[in-house]
């Protein structure tokens, strides 16, 4: 994230931060070397989960916005601590949930997020903004339900969340590509399925297999619910009937977990272990997290394509039945190649700097994601689930770019799937606020939804920068 932070260009100092000092360095390193002469970047140690030190040091470097980049453990003491700052913030996951006491796979607890919207108040009455949930999932799959609403459908009945992949990792029986503590947390809790007429509620973890055929040569992959934040975001400001998220983890990986479960070991709470004499307090989950390989570290060894994207059926702005995918794909061999960085850690990180400033609110806030533009080396889409099993039999070659590091955005879609002009009335006032662009002097408005031109197969359009 750091060396994209620093190579977008609107940043005047940037801080790496982290509990390893050495690990901070080579970040700070890496970012440096984007900007060289250009921007000024430093690394501190500093404790995550220190509330205090982090407000004290933001205030000390006098920070304009904390980006949170950690694991979900550590989103409030980050959330709080940049509010005690009087700075803004960033974050890529939300407020951890609790299961329901009593009827965990049928009701809510403390859902994903709640701590964080509950502190909307404070947040607007300091005049502070909290951007949240503003990953590739969540973050650019919100975007792309909203798009969709907007721009492609009349009424929509389902938005579904679909993540896949066909990576590998050679030399590894299991290695995760994600960090495992958080893979165990958002697999194992129980999957919130949210629908108009009943609400937020639960089911049983891998609920509701289906097999999903991924566009870009992945094919079909098997994919269950999953606990994600789309489920609690997507229905605050997109009109729909349902809204789920489902992962293609694959039959040997939901093995791993459910073993993990029934031993015990996705565990939080710490556990005595004794030795020689000694002992001391361990999670069973951190234990588990430092026998696996560091999923940063494994670019080279990695191999295939990951993608995310949203499934959005409905009716469509002809007021046929309509079903179209709207994905971002993101080859391991390109990002490594291009940034060093694997596919899943380069896919999440590159959609918060693709555009981070189209909306501004008239007063502090917590909101839920941004406008994106994806960049290269992926490709952004939008087709049928019957186009992507098409494509699916061979894989699509990388589009040309006309220079290593410049963003490119390639619209790929049949005559069908092609975004059309928004009905009346589709946006309340809140959503309206959240996506409203805002267009520097001296730049073109984006031309219309629906013009054809911008929309042919195989046309790049460069992004602007936010």
């Amino acid at each position: 994230m750091a060396p994209l932070l620093a190579w977008r260009g609107f940043v005047d100092a940037l801080v790496v931060a982290d509990v390893d000092l050495g690990r901070a360095r080579v970040a700070a390193e890496r970012a440096g070397a984007r900007a060289p002469g250009r921007l000024e970047v430093s690394a501190v140690s500093l404790d995550a989960g220190d509330r205090r030190a982090v407000a004290e040091c933001a205030r000390a470097l006098r920070a304009d916005v904390i980006v949170n980049a950690c694991d979900p453990r550590f989103v409030m003491p980050l959330f709080d601590a940049a509010l005690d700052a009087e700075c803004n913030y960033l974050d890529m996951a939300m407020s951890l949930s609790s299961p329901h006491p009593d009827r965990p796979h049928e009701q809510c607890g403390v859902k994903l997020g709640d701590e964080q919207f509950a502190a909307a108040g404070a947040w607007e009455q300091a005049g502070q903004l909290a951007l949240v949930g503003m990953g590739v999932e969540p973050g650019l799959s919100d975007v792309l339900a909203r798009h969709a609403a907007d721009a492609m459908f009349s009424a929509v009945d389902e938005v579904g969340v679909r993540d896949g992949a066909d990576l590998v990792v050679d030399g590894y029986d299991f290695a995760p590509t994600f960090s495992i503590w958080t893979t165990i947390e958002e697999c194992l809790n129980p999957p919130v399925v949210w629908e108009r007429d009943r609400g937020w509620y639960t089911t049983a973890p891998f609920s509701e297999p289906e097999v999903f055929t991924f566009p870009e040569g992945i094919g079909p992959v098997e994919c269950v619910n999953v606990e994600h934040e789309e489920v609690l975001l997507v229905p605050r400001w997109v009109d729909a009937q349902r809204v789920t998220f489902k992962y293609g983890l694959g039959e040997q990986f939901i093995g791993v977990l459910r073993t993990l479960h029934m031993l015990g070991l996705d565990g939080t709470d710490p556990v005595e272990v004794r030795r020689a004499g000694s002992s001391m307090a361990v999670s069973p989950r951190d234990v588990v997290a430092a026998c696996l390989p560091d999923p940063a570290h494994l670019g080279d060894r990695m191999r295939g394509r990951t993608c995310a994207g949203t499934l959005v059926t409905g009716t469509g702005l002809d007021g046929a039945p309509r079903e179209s995918y709207l994905y971002h794909v993101v080859d391991n061999e390109q990002t490594m190649r291009d940034w060093g960085a694997q596919a899943v850690v380069w896919q999440t990180a590159v959609h918060r700097w693709s555009r981070s400033s189209c909306w501004r609110p008239a007063s502090g806030a917590v909101r839920a994601c941004s406008g994106p533009r994806p960049s290269s080396p992926s490709r952004s889409s939008t087709c049928s689930p019957s186009t992507a099993r098409r494509r699916a039999s061979t894989s699509a070659p990388p589009s040309p770019r006309s220079h290593p590091h410049r963003p490119q955005l390639q619209f790929r879609g049949d005559d069908h799937d092609r975004p059309g002009r928004a009905g009346p009335g589709r946006a309340r006032a809140g959503a309206a606020q959240l996506h409203r662009r805002q267009v520097r002097p001296g730049r073109r408005r984006p031309q219309r939804a629906g013009h054809r031109p911008e929309h042919r197969r195989g046309v790049r359009q460069r992004p602007r920068v936010g």
